[in-house]
């Protein structure tokens, strides 16, 4: 019978709503009847793959000995799991409790994990993908402590009420018999003695349970008496408990920092009582108390003294001293400093047997934000040097990018310059956690992670096949002079805390060019080389971006609006006033505003640069006025052009980094032609409502963009125009010309009107900027609709007057920009003026729909760019570079590029550049642009092939490849590039040359997108978005026919907005925690090969053999004493437990979630052969077990023989 698949039954209901939205231009033939679309909703299919980092909030550990697996339980419910390098898994608790305590089922691929909420859960690591066998939870009490003996499977719990119940972990259930905490103590005592926080059995007598109490007292109890032989008792509250391999001493830590080590037999008083770190008074009285000793654990050699490792116990006038790990081995002391506080350690052992000579060789210390682990067998106990990739969160990450399918020279070319940053001095043993296997998967592009820091630190991950290995970390805040003290931080800064925290980042993997944007709006361009260089005058480019107000008269009520226009002739570039010819000095001074002054300080001694991405230019947007320049919020880069384009609310800038020289500067609003539909018309306030495809508010998008850190980071809020207006008659809005363009305008003729508006504004913004930067509670609150956005604002603190009738209204909005350079010997380069390609009628006005709506409207910030080759404009028959501009308020804009030729000439001749005005016009800020060609290809920007800048002239020729000369080739004049655009509320597909819509989707209407990328997906390409309201979709290309949507991951955190990216192949991440990222798929093909790409846990390993007892010990029973505990614990001997005491609740890691884990046959069989090693295995060790018995027994028979007949014969007298 055929196989009834619902997905392509939904997918056909899904494609047939969405017909309405995803239409196509009238008059316009569909174009999927030209480009054939090959994705189909089959490819799709969503699901995590990994998690890497940090587990964020350890709160317990575990380590099998004999798998040499380790395992971490978080305050949220999550494992993980490690073994050797690349060998990693996670798992989550339904119920996100904290996880209290875990332990092994040494050797056999099982884990009980015990929480918060009073469950247990035993866990099964035969499968690749971990599941829940059974829970058991607990209804009438709390549990403080668990303990698994080895090679047992009665698991013992102790609770808060101080009793201690057993679990059979085959079946989960709990036995009858219960060790009642007042049949533990002594009948005289009168107090409770509070919750058991230790238990174990004595490793020469499993018949003999050590149980300690919170208040100090410890029982020694024998379960087949069922009666307490030994009580211990000291004034102090216990911590924990260890025991001397031969079962005649244990230790116990106390919250006073002493350590009691008490005689089994002699329970009148400690053996010895110790204060590590307590000062020995001189009179003999008893040291001063320090802090409580966590825990102790007590470890023997076989040759030498034991090892007592301790954490804690610290006296108290170390104020302010980090947590510390002791390890006292013999007369020595040495105590090791750690970064974090700790959270709990083990120490790592030689053999699983506690009736054996332990010999420790490393100890495992978990802290809460790292894993140290360190070496024993060492002098100076070194650190092992860590695999994992734990170093995520070493500075909080602000940033995120991902990049699929690179080229296969880059890994190891960033490697080679990455392990030269290693530290030294790390012991040089294997790393001791070794267990599992990697996976066998066939997924084998190279995949890299680049993660940007609070710090100003980049760092570049190799992601290749489902691991994560960091390549290489670059410092940006080198370039930067270093404030020694409070009394040296500068002014100037613009955030009160890491000024250097990376904002957005631009790269190109095939030439290798970096960019970087900080958020002291600073941009740093950086080139690759394998060769260590020292710059002695770093290249600094400083940009003048402004933004001013004026006043003009209003036009005569009743009358023809005649605005004034530029003169013919003036320009409508502020780039083509002559730039100085010296570095220009800033003002600082007291007595005036800070003008012309950087945020931050270029380093001006020599900067030598070790290999990897070296400095090329340093940009940096300079106050103005006493105003902070804006943050950048959109930055790209392209090698062929070797050009950087940056953009924030004042506009945009474009950079020649090669010649060093800025080329164009220009406000949003002048992008606009003056035909432009789009424009910023003036209506009446009266008649004017808001327009639906026009935001009145700033995009979503671009206010999640400017918050680096959800909290503990303070950013600087944008600038808001808002103004004050006399009454009058009537209400309009004007743009006039810069003062210093030749233009007459009325804004001219008043300066006291002028000033005393910009201080008006001046104040307005500062009160705007104490409410705008608020925490994501309040921000996501505005996301469903414009109203409710509307409603937000004004309860965030503004002052909006509806203004009715005025004689005087904001006139213009005007934005002007120097460029200064400082270069080697302060002397700056003078070039020839660029050419700018300036609009002829460069008259522009508001698009809001009333004066009044000044006030609700923010800026209008560049949100992102794109390069192509395609046409600029409708009447372009060829091809030729520009730019696609997006903003914050849905417009496309397109600039054009004219480059010289390459060689010389491009290093010598400027670059021309001319705004063709907007292309289309979508709702919601835009996020992602791309072009296509006719069959429907990705067309990529334009890149150089990398080449090392530091080599020689013939090395160089070698491995540089020109870009070809624009235009490359002829084109007809038939529509032949499709743009896809995509905002935070759509999608549109435009043909070009002739700029006509060919299709449309509506993405969301009650939310937003927060990021959308066009990817490659099985050979063809699609967009893939990630919305507010955690719905994951595509849709293919061109289009726009909706292939996946699955409602993921809600946004609860700014972490998730600020780094989900996609990338080609189906692949996407996210800081899921502050340690951690999560990385998932959407590939069908990819969640289908999942099971054989992810690493192996458990790996068949034959148990260690048990301690030889010796032939006397045997004889006369001085050997560890064995106990059967099924006679002692089974529901014959000691019946069954209360019913209400605790809840059973099987789980789903049952045969058939084993069978689902396996994939296909070649899992059955391979599952089938592990059973039939390990059942083989058993029986071999079993073979062994009984020669080994059957020779002993012979032994034993020849010598009785022997001594028979040696005093066969002799009297009694003789003997």
């Amino acid at each position: 019978m055929k196989k009834f698949n619902i997905r392509k039954v939904l997918d056909g209901l899904t494609a047939a709503s969405s017909s309405s939205s995803a239409t196509a231009q009238p008059g316009t033939p569909r174009e999927n009847d030209v480009v054939q679309e090959t994705l189909q909703s089959e490819h799709f299919q969503l699901c995590k793959t990994v998690r890497h980092g940090f587990p964020y909030q350890p709160s317990s550990m575990a380590f099998d000995p004999v798998q040499k697996i380790l395992a971490i339980g978080t305050q949220t419910g999550a494992l993980r799991l490690f073994g050797r390098a690349g060998v990693e898994c996670y798992c989550q608790h339904e119920s996100n409790a904290a996880v209290i305590q875990l332990q092994f089922l040494i050797n056999e691929g099982a884990l009980v994990s015990a929480l918060a909420d009073d469950s247990i859960h035993l866990w099964n690591l035969r499968q690749k993908i971990p599941a829940i066998l059974h829970s058991l939870k607990f209804n009438r009490e709390r549990i403080t402590y668990c303990h698994l003996p080895f090679q047992s499977k009665w698991l013992y719990i102790g609770t808060e009420r101080g009793n201690i119940h057993i679990v059979n972990v085959e079946s989960f259930t709990l036995s009858g018999y219960v060790i009642m905490w007042n049949k533990a103590i002594e009948l005289s005592t009168k107090t409770h003695p509070g919750p058991v926080v230790h238990i174990s059995d004595n490793p020469m007598d499993e018949g003999k349970l050590l149980i300690g109490f919170e208040s100090g007292i410890v029982v020694l109890w024998d379960l087949k008496c069922k009666k307490a032989d030994y009580r211990y008792n000291y004034d102090e509250a216990i911590h924990s408990v260890a025991w001397h391999h031969e079962g005649k001493q244990f230790v116990c830590s106390h919250s006073d920092g002493t350590l009691t080590t008490w005689n089994v037999r002699t329970p009148a008083k400690p053996a010895q009582i110790i204060t590590p770190h307590g000062k020995q008074p001189k009179d003999g009285k008893k040291p001063e108390p320090c802090k409580p000793i966590l825990k102790v654990e007590y470890k023997t050699t076989r040759a030498g003294d034991p090892f007592m490792v301790l954490s804690g116990g610290l006296s108290y006038d170390t104020v302010g001293r980090r947590a510390c790990l002791t390890v006292m081995h013999g007369k020595s002391t040495a105590v090791l400093e750690m970064d974090y506080p700790i959270v709990d350690f083990l120490t790592l052992c030689e053999t699983p047997y506690p009736n054996d000579f332990q010999e420790p060789y490393a100890v495992v210390v978990l802290l809460e934000k790292d894993l140290v682990v360190i070496d024993l067998g060492q002098i100076g106990y070194p650190i092992f040097e860590n695999p994992y990739p734990l170093t995520i969160h070493e500075s909080p990450v602000t940033c995120c990018e991902y990049f699929a399918d690179c080229p296969a020279e880059l890994i190891p070319a960033l490697y080679s310059v990455g392990c030269r940053q290693k530290r030294q001095g790390y012991s040089k043993k294997e790393w001791p956690i070794s267990g599992g296997n990697w996976g066998q998967g066939t997924q084998s592009y190279p995949e890299i992670i680049i993660t940007g820091h609070a710090d100003g630190s980049i760092k570049f991950w190799d992601a290749s096949a489902l691991m994560l290995q960091v390549l290489y970390k670059l410092k940006t805040a080198k370039v930067f002079e270093r404030a020694r003290g409070k009394e040296e931080k500068p002014n100037t800064d613009i955030v009160d805390e890491d000024p250097f925290a990376i904002q957005t980042l631009s790269w190109c993997p095939e030439s290798r060019m970096l960019c970087v944007a900080g958020v002291s709006a600073h941009v740093i361009v950086y080139r690759f080389s394998k060769q260590e260089i020292t710059t002695e005058v770093v290249q600094l480019l400083e940009v003048r971006m402004q933004c001013e107000f004026s006043d003009v008269d209003s036009p005569d009520p009743g009358g023809e609006q005649t605005p004034t226009l530029p003169t013919p002739g003036a320009s409508s570039s502020p780039q083509e006033s002559e730039l100085p010819t010296q570095p220009s000095t800033g003002s600082n001074s007291s007595d005036g505003p800070r003008d012309n002054i950087p945020c931050l300080q270029v380093r001006s001694s020599p900067l030598k640069q070790s290999p990897g991405n070296q400095v090329e230019l340093v940009i940096q947007l300079v106050w103005v006025s006493g105003e902070p320049p804006q943050q950048i919020t959109s930055l790209a880069i392209n090698s062929s052009y070797g050009l950087v384009v940056f953009g924030n609310s004042n506009g945009l800038a474009v950079v020649d980094y090669l010649q060093k020289t800025l080329l164009f500067n220009m406000g949003t609003s002048e992008l606009y032609s003056p035909s432009d539909p789009y424009q910023r018309q003036p209506r009446s306030p009266r008649k004017a409502k808001p327009s639906g495809d026009i935001p009145t508010v700033t995009s979503c998008m671009s206010r999640l963009s400017i918050l680096y850190s959800e909290s503990m980071k303070k950013l600087r809020s944008s600038h808001f125009t808002t103004c004050d207006s006399n009454d009058g008659s009537n209400a309009s809005e004007d743009r006039c010309r810069s003062p210093t363009s030749g233009s007459t305008s009325p804004c001219n003729s008043d300066d006291d009107k002028k000033q005393n508006f910009i201080e008006k504004v001046k104040l307005k913004s500062r009160r705007f900027s104490k409410t705008v930067a608020n925490d994501f509670a309040k921000m996501s609150r505005k996301i469903s609709s414009s109203s409710e956005q509307k409603t937000d604002l004004e309860k965030g603190g503004f002052q909006r007057r509806r203004i009715q009738t005025c004689k005087k209204q904001l006139c213009c909005v005007k934005r002007t920009a120097t460029a200064r350079m400082n270069l080697k010997e302060d002397l700056c380069r003078t070039k020839s003026d660029p050419i700018f390609y300036a609009r002829d009628n460069s008259f522009t006005r508001s698009r809001s729909s009333s004066v009044a709506s000044i006030d609700r409207e923010s800026r209008e910030a560049i949100s992102s760019f794109h390069f192509c080759e395609s046409f600029p404009r409708k009447t372009d028959s060829l091809v030729s570079p520009c730019l696609l501009v997006g903003t914050t308020h849905g417009s496309v804009m397109m600039v054009a590029l004219n480059l010289p030729p390459s060689g010389d000439q491009r290093l010598q001749q400027p670059v021309g550049i001319a705004s063709c005005g907007t292309l289309v016009k979508l709702k919601g800020g835009i996020l992602t642009m791309a072009l296509l060609d006719a069959t429907g290809t990705l067309l990529p920007p334009f890149f150089e092939q990398w080449y090392d800048p530091n080599a020689s002239d013939e090395e160089k020729e070698k491995s540089r490849k020109r870009r070809p000369a624009s235009p490359p080739s002829s084109q007809e004049s038939q529509d032949t590039h499709f743009a896809i655009l995509c905002s935070e509320k759509q999608a549109k597909v435009v043909a070009l040359p002739s700029q006509t819509r060919i299709y449309k989707h509506s993405i969301t209407e009650t939310s937003f997108v927060l990021r959308a990328d066009v990817v490659q997906m099985a050979g063809a390409n699609c967009i893939a978005c990630f919305c507010a309201n955690g719905h994951i979709m595509t849709l293919s290309l061109p289009s726009l026919r909706p292939l996946l949507d699955v409602n993921y991951l809600p946004l609860t955190d700014m972490r998730i907005a600020r780094t989900f990216c996609f990338s080609n192949l189906g692949q996407a991440l996210y800081l899921t925690s502050p340690t951690e990222i999560q990385r998932i798929t959407y590939s069908q093909e990819t969640c289908d090969n999942l099971q054989e790409m992810l690493s192996e846990l458990f790996t068949p390993v034959e148990t260690p053999e048990a301690p030889n007892r010796g032939f006397f010990k045997g004889l006369f029973g001085g050997g560890a004493q064995s106990l059967d505990r099924e006679d002692l614990f089974g529901e014959t001997a000691a019946g069954k437990a209360s019913r209400s005491l605790a809840q059973h609740i099987p789980g789903p890691g049952n045969m058939e979630g084993m069978k689902g884990a396996a994939s296909g046959v070649v899992g059955e069989l391979a599952r089938a052969r592990i059973a039939l090693d390990e059942r083989g295995q058993k029986l071999g060790e079993l073979e062994e077990r009984t020669a080994a018995m059957m020779a002993s027994a012979e032994s034993f028979s020849k010598h009785a023989h022997d001594m028979m007949l040696k005093y066969k014969d002799k009297k009694w007298y003789q003997l």
